[in-house]
């Protein structure tokens, strides 16, 4: 048996760790932390400034397309060596901010007549018409070439030649057309939306401060006087005078005039060339070849070319990428 006093003495615990490991421990973390912190800080400057670069030089290069566009290609047609027939398109809608522009369709119109090969101007339409101002500027214009130029002006209608496609056609020497097309609406309309009753109903006040007792004139929550009513229809109707003066100027004696000749109202083709609205059925082809006789044709009508539909989609998709950058960046707050 051993006596407790023989016993080796227990081993003496460790000594506590110093209080500058610990600290050397937090400092070690914190300082990872700060350089994991400004090493994304620097990955998003990096990649700001990379997105910021790309942006200057692709904004760079598209105003290099749109420029070399404009100048290069807007409005350039392929000029044939020999006599040929000039076609200037006259679609869709007539306004200020269409293809079917005043602006589009006189200088293409410039451009047809001003070139020596070319033997008459075609005006291929197919538009329901549009404004009475455009129209009228492009009416205007045919007759001054023609002076100018002692050229032929055929219209050839396709679909439709309507309202202010109308009023351009009658600047022709003749009017060609199908048996099914649609031709007329020799009128004027001004449209618009009334909403008093419907707001009357549910209870909603109409608050219009105006200076000068006709500034809110045709607004749509508020009741149309009679004198307002009065003055509307006046406009109107001299407008339409001004559109029946040039259709009578620019048909003539081959007008038959009946009592619906004026009313707004759409014939065929075969109707109109009866009431002399039109002279002639025929198309493209038959006029270039059988009527002007020269069966070749060129193109002048101004068409979106390649760097505007570019810069227009370009500018649509940075637009995106911008909002949706900003929503990005307003979410992480």
């Amino acid at each position: 048996m051993t006596d407790s006093h023989d016993l080796p003495p227990p081993p003496a615990a460790p000594p506590p760790a110093p209080a500058s490991l610990s600290v050397n421990a937090d400092l070690s973390r914190l300082e990872y932390v700060l350089a994991q912190v400004t090493g994304e800080l620097l990955r998003d400057r990096r990649n700001e400034r990379r997105w910021r670069l790309f942006a200057r030089l692709a904004w760079f290069g598209l105003a290099v397309a749109v420029a070399w566009g404009l100048v290069a290609q807007r409005g350039k047609v392929n000029a044939p060596n020999g006599p040929h027939t000039a076609l200037v398109e006259v679609r869709g809608e007539i306004a200020a901010d269409s293809e079917a522009s005043a602006e589009n369709l006189v200088s293409a119109l410039r451009s047809a007549f001003e070139d020596k090969n070319s033997q008459a101007v075609v005006l291929r339409i197919n538009s329901p018409g549009g404004s009475p101002v455009q129209a009228g500027i492009v009416n205007d214009e045919i007759k001054r070439l023609k002076t100018l130029h002692h050229k032929k002006v055929y219209a050839v209608v396709e679909d439709v030649c309507a309202s202010g496609a109308y009023y351009i056609a009658v600047a022709a020497d003749e009017i060609y057309v199908d048996k099914a097309s649609t031709v007329g609406s020799i009128g004027v309309l001004m449209d618009g939306f009334g909403f008093t009753g419907l707001m009357q109903k549910v209870g909603i006040e109409r608050r219009l401060v105006t200076a000068g007792e006709n500034k809110g004139m045709l607004d749509p929550f508020s009741p149309v006087s009679d004198k307002q009513r009065a003055y509307a229809q006046a406009m109107v109707e001299q407008i339409h005078h001004q559109f029946i003066k040039v259709v009578k100027d620019g048909r003539g004696a081959r007008l038959h005039e009946r009592p619906d000749t004026f009313s707004g109202l759409f014939w065929d083709g075969e109707s109109a060339v009866e009431q002399g609205l039109a002279d002639h059925f025929g198309n493209l082809d038959y006029v270039a070849r059988e009527v002007v006789k020269a069966e070749d044709v060129i193109d002048y009508t101004l068409q979106e070319n390649v760097a505007e539909r570019l810069a227009k989609r370009f500018g649509a998709s940075m637009g995106a990428g911008a909002v949706r950058e900003l929503e990005a960046a307003h979410a992480l707050r």
